[in-house]
């Protein structure tokens, strides 16, 4: 689906209010963030280490100059596969009005391009053990469940 007007953009301070009512617009987001006016400063402390690494990216998807979603890209440097650097994808979201409309698949979409030209070797990303519907969309855009996932939370 052709989305007019679409584009992907790196991500501003002044983005960060859209960004986290994005990342808090479910039940699993609602655990994680907390969306204050004004916002936390941890936000902004966050989107500064991410603004200043070379190997990270936040972006967010405007449509005439609407924030519709966001994407987090991480480029991890590794020895597998002859030094091949792999690209993770993180954060991924879609402002809850414009969901099911092929915004989220435009944003893959464009990631996976942005990790061509780098010369990645590969894509990964992880999704809620309960995010069944976001696998199947995964699926369909070639992903597959290769491996298992596992966490240790520190805090």
């Amino acid at each position: 689906m052709s989305h007019p007007g679409f584009r992907l953009r790196d991500a501003t301070r002044a983005d960060l209010p859209a960004i986290v009512r994005m990342l808090a617009d479910d039940l699993l987001g609602q655990k994680r963030h907390r969306v204050e006016d004004p916002l936390p400063q941890e936000y902004y402390a966050a989107f500064d280490a991410i603004a200043a690494s070379p190997s990270n990216r936040l972006y967010v998807a405007e449509i005439d100059g609407e924030i519709v979603g966001t994407i987090q890209l991480t480029f991890i440097p590794g020895l597998d596969y002859f030094g091949g650097e792999r690209m993770l994808i993180e954060a991924v979201r879609v402002a809850r009005e414009r969901r099911n409309a092929g915004l989220g698949k435009a944003m893959i979409t464009e990631a996976i391009e942005i990790a061509r030209r780098r010369g990645c070797q590969r894509v990964e990303l992880t999704s809620n053990a309960s995010r069944t519907d976001a696998h199947r969309f995964y699926e369909r855009l070639g992903f597959a469940a290769s491996h298992v996932g596992m966490k240790l939370m520190l805090k």
